[in-house]
């Protein structure tokens, strides 16, 4: 299928008159008219769909994610499928579904499952790019709604001993860097093509700095679970805004981060290198309830998800809400756009996803004049 008419996302900004080519699900040319010429030509018998100037942007990528729809990753294989179909007719192109604080066998058991889809994908699902081990290397101290009696201290050791099966698949993993024995795993893990992110901990900023020497890169929802940020002790959140190694993830719900911090992050990484995530639960997608994340039970009422305590637990974000959300800010889409499909895909090594290019994920979201999305393409 030739896409033709498109004011689309390509090398970072919007290009008029635009084509993009999609075969068997992967994008195979793209380009502009008034891009020096390199635009794909309409081939003989070729489907075309003229888009009549509407806005078209790569799919989504969301490199954290626990459950979407009343499906959670910790449910396993079954569970995934369900988040790869609901995700592809959402326009997300690619996912990192995201383990929580379990025994070392349940973690298997939903790394299993991940993996069962990489190997079988689901037909026009999200792409199922690896997992985000958001556990169990974190600290107590800020557990936040993850349960802190399963977590374990970081160790190449341990990780082979529990994990060493699913490393190939895992892209990504949330260590909280000043526990005994993280500066050896973070290394191991960068060693390993492992991203390391900076999470639920109590660091101070030179503790951070030093990981990141080592190879820790990420920072899980930033701000959230993560010392205040003080003015003359900057903590994690304060080295991961300055660091320029160090891509960051934000919530863009509204609940998490104030539309101020969003842009505080923005103005701090750039496009490239803020990072938008749900974090989202099984609520996402569903009515007001009473739901479960990791074995508490979780609260919505308007949409934000909390423990009993009224500690946040996840959100009841799509990818689309945090666009739009980044919208409605004011901020240029653009940066959005970045945010939500590039970066993310950047941040985690998804070389197939993130872009309108040749070889990426041909799950595309189509965008009316005034910013309301119409249409999942593919």
């Amino acid at each position: 299928m030739l896409i033709i008419n498109a004011r689309a996302f390509i090398d970072g900004q919007f290009m008029d008159e635009a084509s993009v080519r999609i075969e068997n699900g992967v994008i195979t040319a793209a380009g502009s008219a008034g891009n020096a010429g390199n635009s794909p030509r309409a081939e003989k018998n070729e489907e075309i769909k003229d888009i009549g100037g509407d806005f078209l942007l790569p799919g989504f990528v969301d490199v954290h994610t626990h459950a979407y729809g009343g499906h959670d990753t910790m449910e396993g294989e079954e569970a995934v499928r369900h988040m790869s179909r609901e995700y592809g007719r959402l326009g997300v192109a690619a996912f990192l579904p995201t383990t929580m604080s379990a025994s070392p066998e349940e973690t298997r058991f939903a790394l299993k499952g991940i993996r069962g889809v990489m190997e079988k994908p689901e037909p026009d699902g999200a792409l199922v790019m690896g997992a985000h081990m958001e556990a169990p290397f974190l600290n107590p101290e800020k557990c936040g709604a993850q349960r802190s009696e399963c977590f374990l201290l970081p160790s190449p050791d341990i990780f082979e001993r529990e994990f060493g099966a699913y490393a190939d698949i895992v892209r990504l993993i949330t260590v909280a860097p000043e526990l005994p024995g993280a500066g050896d795993f973070i290394r191991y893990a960068a060693e390993h093509g492992i991203h390391v992110s900076a999470g639920h901990t109590c660091a101070d900023a030179e503790t951070v700095h030093r990981a990141a020497d080592l190879g820790l890169d990420h920072s899980t929802h930033t701000f959230n679970a993560q010392p205040a940020l003080h003015h003359r002790a900057p903590g994690c959140t304060g080295a991961v805004l300055t660091d320029d190694r160090i891509w960051c993830e934000m919530i863009c719900d509204g609940m998490h981060l104030h539309p101020d911090t969003v842009r505080m992050i923005l103005r701090c990484k750039g496009k490239e290198k803020a990072v938008a995530v749900t974090d989202s639960m099984e609520a996402a997608g569903m009515p007001d309830g009473e739901y479960a994340l990791g074995g508490q039970k979780v609260f919505v009422r308007g949409g934000k998800a909390a423990l009993a305590g009224g500690t946040l637990a996840g959100s009841t974000l799509t990818m689309q809400k945090a666009f739009t959300n980044m919208l409605s800010w004011g901020i240029p889409a653009e940066i959005a756009a970045c945010a939500c499909t590039s970066a993310p895909a950047d941040s985690a090594g998804l070389e197939r996803a993130g872009r309108i290019a040749p070889g990426r994920c041909g799950i595309l979201t189509r965008w009316s004049g005034n910013w309301e999305m119409t249409e999942v393409v593919r």
